[in-house]
């Protein structure tokens, strides 16, 4: 919308033009502030409103497989849940608002989110309606997979013909490896797996959500950054035309989570559910992917990497030996079973997401 307005209020344009960042011919640095402002206030004040639908419709049931965590969380039993609905729909109202809808990398990039957000509130839907606990891992896996290998498709044919565009990229030297038909399969793994990533870390009030701000904002500079041609060449990454565009859609999305922290933090009002982490999780993976940035991703969302990995050790682990790694996984709830307050134990996570982001684009300038 801002867009189309900018562009058909000739007095003004000129004048934009002069301020215009990077490879957006329209104002980009202030439609970013904008649509993380615009998604802040949307979720804020349809906060309360969702959370009052979703009570009548979409309460927590507290059913994991470990009895002593059922007792630990038993006060949050009957908690709205379904959250991502008004997170994903300020993503998107912000996105429409301020965001160039002819953009192919902001196109590909509301599939992906709309698309997992399907996935995760069917999900949802299964736990709260029947006994189970959502779809089976391989049915959740299978739709992952397809949604993520048809983005991947597509995004393989906007980048095949740019340098860097189908290379898997050390970021420091700016190494590349030139993937070529791998690039599907790899980018495929990549959407799915963050997307997962985020999924196993929501599990305690706040926690998903506070190292989403973190991993979001990081990538608010990456897109930007990488769609930057005079800042691309400076800090030496790969530079794509019109990847700038993101930084849009990812500031929405730190906006999003800001409000909806606001009533996600101890003791929470909602829930964001795989309704909300699945599809922001795909979306640091789709980032990653349009910026060759995958080697980052690791460090910015360190918090989901290391908790995914203490639910595959433990596995593993459990499956070798018999015994039990940590105490439960994944991650966070070893902490919890330790005697930490929950409190504590999201603070220290926001804590180390937050330096993770800043030490993953502090890198771009390690050459």
């Amino acid at each position: 919308m801002l867009v189309w307005l900018l562009h058909h209020f000739g007095p003004f344009w000129e004048r934009l033009q002069l301020a215009s960042s990077g490879d957006s011919r329209v104002y980009l640095t202030a439609r970013t502030a904008i649509a993380a402002v615009t998604s802040f206030l949307v979720a804020l004040m349809f906060g309360p409103i969702a959370i009052r639908w979703l009570s009548r419709r979409f309460r927590e049931r507290v059913d994991s497989a470990s009895e002593r965590l059922n007792e630990i969380h038993a006060c949050k039993n009957a908690t709205p849940t379904m959250g991502g609905v008004f997170i994903v729909a300020a993503i998107v109202i912000a996105a429409l608002i301020c965001g160039d809808l002819s953009n192919r990398y902001l196109q590909l990039a509301l599939v992906t989110v709309v698309g997992f957000a399907a996935i995760g509130m069917f999900d949802d839907w299964i736990k709260i309606s029947t006994s189970k606990r959502g779809l089976t891992v391989r049915q959740k896996f299978l739709a992952q997979l397809l949604l993520a290998a048809v983005v991947v498709h597509f995004l393989a044919i906007e980048q095949k013909d740019k340098p860097y565009g189908l290379d898997l990229i050390w970021p420091i030297g700016m190494h590349g490896l030139f993937l070529g038909g791998a690039f599907a399969i790899w980018g495929t793994l990549v959407i799915v797996g963050s997307s997962n990533g985020v999924n196993l870390t929501d599990g305690l009030d706040g926690l998903a959500g506070g190292c989403l701000v973190f991993a979001g904002a990081a990538f608010v500079a990456l897109t930007y950054l990488s769609g930057h041609r005079v800042m691309a060449d400076y800090l030496s990454v790969p530079h794509f035309a019109g990847a700038g565009e993101l930084s849009v859609l990812f500031a929405a999305l730190v906006g999003s989570m800001l409000g909806f922290l606001w009533y996600n933090c101890y003791p929470a009002q909602v829930f964001m559910g795989d309704s909300g982490s699945l599809p922001t999780g795909a979306l640091l993976g789709f980032g990653a992917l349009v910026t060759r940035q995958e080697v980052l991703l690791v460090i910015v969302g360190g918090v989901f990497v290391v908790e995914t990995v203490s639910v595959i050790l433990q596995v593993g682990w459990f499956k070798l030996t018999g015994k039990r790694l940590i105490a439960c996984s994944p991650l966070h709830n070893h902490f919890l079973f330790r005697g930490d307050h929950e409190i504590k134990i999201v603070v220290r996570f926001w804590i180390t997401s937050a330096l993770l982001a800043l030490l993953a684009v502090a890198s771009l300038k390690i050459q």
